[in-house]
């Protein structure tokens, strides 16, 4: 079975499109966790709402504490032998979880990509989405909390932990730019925070580990400086 986590905050615009993506797979064991991070909007009643219609889907509603905080709620709950995540703003294609699963393999989890865009290697994307994690491979790390640009850290982490991937060439995963993102918008504090947070992992990494920190950084700030 695939777990595959949502956190959701004030996307009542996107979510139907969303959940419809995740009911309209050929893989049909799955659990659907809908972590509701104190939404404003209708999208606690739609998530409710759809968990009525499929016993698949567990819907659980936290305070305001983040996506990193939504995410970990999802972990505590997940138990599929195979874990994703999934943006409530975004949508998969129909064959995502099956073309994932026919590639995992002997690794601990597949990098794909989005769009048109297609991974080159395991580094090119920080997101926790368009990956399917083995469970064993993730089930002790977490995402940090209270801060923005978590997956970047979370990234990071897979990385470092010598996790074997395996990049295939499919871009099922639809991202929509969402104007009213977190990360739409520039967060000078929340860029310290992350950049602290990969320099504390330089202390303990390999020579390898800190290539790819240190890669990681570079990226990171040439982003920041296009925003």
């Amino acid at each position: 079975m695939i777990s595959i986590i949502v956190p959701i905050y004030n996307a009542e615009r996107y979510l139907e499109a969303c959940l419809d993506s995740l009911l309209s797979q050929s893989e049909k064991e799955l659990q659907i966790l809908l972590v509701d991070d104190g939404s404003t909007d209708d999208s606690l009643a739609i998530a409710k709402d759809y968990a009525a219609k499929d016993t698949r889907i567990q819907v659980f509603h936290q305070s305001n504490a983040g996506q990193s905080a939504a995410r970990n709620i999802g972990l505590q709950h997940a138990k599929g032998e195979f874990i994703a995540f999934v943006d409530a703003d975004d949508q998969i294609a129909e064959d995502w979880c099956e073309r994932h699963l026919e590639a995992i393999d002997d690794v601990d989890y597949v990098q794909s990509g989005f769009q048109d865009k297609r991974p080159l290697h395991r580094y090119q994307f920080t997101s926790p989405c368009m990956r399917l994690y083995r469970r064993k491979a993730i089930e002790d790390l977490r995402f940090t909390e209270g801060m923005i640009y978590e997956d970047v850290v979370w990234s990071v982490d897979i990385w470092l932990s010598g996790a074997r991937c395996r990049c295939i060439p499919y871009s099922g995963y639809h991202y929509t730019a969402n104007p009213d993102s977190t990360t739409s918008k520039r967060h000078p504090d929340a860029e310290k925070r992350v950049f602290e947070e990969l320099k504390k992992r330089l202390s303990c990494a390999s020579i390898k580990g800190k290539l790819i920190v240190y890669y990681t950084i570079i990226r990171l700030k040439i982003h920041f400086l296009k925003q």
